[in-house]
């Protein structure tokens, strides 16, 4: 069971493009995805292969229940029984004892994981029997909360919190911890998450239900992503402190209950490791591409004479591309026919698609800065350009970079995850994150300079042949699935 957020099979970017693969290319393995996203989806955005045999959607954010949406195989008549049986009685004497303790347990520094992992397990034993959306709106367990975040706050001598403020963050709890209510799993023989965060809980419910193992594949770092992007927000105190203590909480859980911890790179091993992963389940299998698919063309002839630089990045804020604009400005100055090519979505975060808009406008780069929106043949992307560009503030190992190298296109990218694993000095350049006018040089350079250019591309598509090719991602992979579920028959 291939457990996703926000990703495979209903959005784009460099996660569904790895699970894409996963699903296509691993033998013997048949996969049940289990999506958890925002909204209800109406069709996956991938076409799945035969060795996908279900797909389990739960839209968390939508305006009713996810199985409002979606059948989730529980009988009608265990569903009506579930909501009668949830009585005012029901909730305070067996589940608020579970929920007092859950909301103790995350707000304390000092963390037993062994008895999170129990609580967790009564936790799925009482929504076996007992409606989710009944229990989690009584008001025994919203006074149940206000008392303790309220005495966290007074305790802790944090700034105060306003009604709304405390209003949201239960709100939040509600959303986050709804897999619970979604008990009827398929037996499987390994839960597989792709992030370290609250996908757990399927990967949880299989575990205690069957004894299913849990594998997890860290890309850019969960636990690292959350900090940046809640620092980065701008919700008050009280919220962004209880999205923290939430998120490392359900962090550590993940590296505590995984039998697997693969890391798309060197650099998250200190993430993990920080958070209480044994580094001895560490493995890091870097991401592979067809390099026969992936390979260097020539530019269409409408850019032959066009200085080029592309890039394949979903528009949104982890991707910076308001730097990436940035430095397209400095490049300008010295090259003025210049143009940058962005193929990625643009509709993902509106928001933030015009903050780019506005910054292209400003600073009067409209003929040189283009958003050109998503696009199926990503092989053909790279090619157009005499040099492709990476300016994200996180990653894992991306794809991005190693299909450019792989169309022998030399990079300039952000030293983040594993970049500086894939890029070596002699295919491109690495900078400092949001360092505008450091990136901004190293692309003058590159374009400046055709013996370098041809010199690192024929490089970086030599390196990833050696190192970055589909099939030894996939033999890593498989060696992996067969040693997990190993492990499991033998515990059996």
């Amino acid at each position: 069971m291939l457990i996703t957020e926000g990703t495979y099979p209903f959005n784009g970017g460099g996660v569904s493009t790895w699970a894409h693969t996963l699903c296509n290319r691993v033998n013997n393995v048949d996969f049940t995805l289990y999506a958890i996203n925002a909204f209800f989806e109406e069709k996956p955005k991938y076409e799945l292969s035969n060795n996908v045999e279900k797909v389990i959607q739960v839209p968390l954010w939508t305006p009713d229940e996810p199985y409002d949406y979606v059948s989730y195989g529980e009988e009608y008549y265990k569903t009506v029984g579930k909501k009668e049986w949830t009585t005012d009685q029901c909730v305070e004497e067996k589940f608020l004892p579970l929920f007092e303790r859950l909301l103790t347990f995350v707000y304390n520094e000092d963390q037993d994981m062994r008895l999170l992992d129990l609580l967790f397990r009564e936790l799925w034993l009482y929504f076996e029997d007992y409606d989710y959306k009944e229990t989690m709106r009584s008001a025994h367990v919203w006074n149940a909360y206000v008392k303790i975040v309220s005495s966290h706050i007074v305790k802790k001598n944090n700034p105060s919190a306003a009604l709304m403020d405390i209003t949201v963050g239960m709100r939040w709890i509600y959303r986050f911890l709804i897999p619970l209510a979604i008990v009827d799993l398929p037996k499987v023989d390994i839960s597989h998450l792709t992030l370290s965060g609250f996908p757990l809980i399927p990967a949880l419910i299989a575990n205690y239900k069957y004894g299913t193992p849990i594998m997890l594949t860290e890309h850019g770092v969960f636990i690292r992503e959350r900090l940046l992007a809640i620092n980065n927000s701008e919700y008050p105190f009280f919220l962004k402190n209880m999205l923290i203590k939430f998120s490392e909480t359900i962090a550590s859980l993940v590296y505590y209950k995984s039998e697997a911890i693969i890391s798309v790179n060197i650099f998250n091993k200190k993430w993990e490791v920080l958070y209480g992963a044994n580094p001895n389940k560490i493995k890091v299998i870097y991401n592979g591409i067809d390099h026969t698919l992936f390979i260097p063309r020539e530019k269409p002839s409408a850019l032959n004479h066009v200085p080029t630089v592309v890039a394949a990045a979903r528009i949104f804020e982890l991707k910076d591309i308001l730097t990436m604009i940035k430095a397209c400005a400095v490049t300008v100055k010295k090259i003025p026919e210049v143009k940058f090519l962005i193929y990625g979505d643009d509709q993902a975060v509106p928001e933030y698609t015009k903050e780019c808009l506005d910054l292209i406008e400003e600073l009067k780069l409209k003929e040189n800065f283009k958003l050109m929106g998503t696009r199926s043949d990503s092989h053909l992307i790279f090619p157009e350009g005499d040099l492709s560009i990476l300016t994200s503030i996180s990653e894992g190992f991306p794809y991005t970079v190693i299909e450019s190298m792989s169309c022998g296109v030399p990079v300039v990218a952000t030293d983040v995850g594993g970049v500086n694993e894939a890029l070596d000095e002699n295919s491109g350049f690495v900078c400092k994150p949001k360092d505008y006018e450091e990136i901004g040089k190293r692309v003058i350079e590159l374009l400046q300079n055709e013996e370098l250019r041809f010199k690192m591309g024929a490089h970086a598509r030599k390196r990833v042949v050696e190192n970055f090719t589909l099939k030894n991602f996939i033999e890593q992979y498989e060696e992996v699935y067969h040693q997990v579920n190993q492990t499991n028959t033998s515990d059996r």
